[in-house]
């Protein structure tokens, strides 16, 4: 999209932007110390938008200015995680490409439940933020505090959850093809 055309939507925008706060160009105006026909004519296109302009529209909407122009978005590295609630449990899905090990940040919520193991093609590694995560794993039946890990083959019954003293927050890597996650410590230099 070229400059002119991005600039060209910027009056529509603002119109949109206005009229769904249910602001009048009176109030507006008032709110920037822009003139009603300045922010009138910028609304119609009839003005060209300026910085001078659209900082004190954004700063009255509260709204960044990237909202009023319309940028493109940029090459952001960051995951913006949608959450997933499934079961009353909260998961953020950490990796993006589907196949291979995807990760998780999920919350649990303080609960009491009775465990019901169930054992599946794969491998789980698990790691506590914060709280505590109850893991039953074939025989064992462990609690896990922050800062602790636990990996297990999930074709091994197993179930994990809230202890019911409150609520746990855990990250989760699981590998559906059986890969291993691997926790590396490197040796103390003497």
């Amino acid at each position: 999209m070229s400059t002119d055309e991005v600039l060209a939507e910027v009056g529509p925008r603002l119109r949109r932007i206005r009229k769904d706060r249910e602001v009048t160009l009176a109030a507006l105006s008032e709110a920037t110390g822009i003139s009603v026909s300045t922010l009138s004519r910028l609304e119609s296109g009839l003005r060209r938008p300026s910085l001078e302009l659209l900082l004190p529209i954004a700063r009255a909407h509260q709204v960044p200015l990237d909202q009023l122009v319309g940028a493109p978005p940029v090459g952001d590295p960051r995951v913006r995680a949608r959450p997933v609630v499934r079961d009353g449990r909260t998961h953020w899905p950490l990796t993006r490409r589907p196949g291979g090990p995807q990760a998780f940040k999920v919350l649990e919520p303080r609960r009491s439940l009775d465990p019901d193991p169930r054992s599946h093609e794969g491998y789980e590694w698990l790691y506590v933020l914060s709280g505590r995560l109850r893991l039953v794993l074939g025989d064992h039946d462990v609690v896990l505090t922050a800062g602790e890990a636990a990996e297990f083959d999930t074709r091994v019954p197993h179930w994990f959850g809230s202890t019911g003293e409150g609520p746990v927050e855990f990250l989760s890597l699981f590998g559906p093809q059986g890969e291993r996650m691997h926790v590396r410590a490197r040796p103390a230099r003497t």
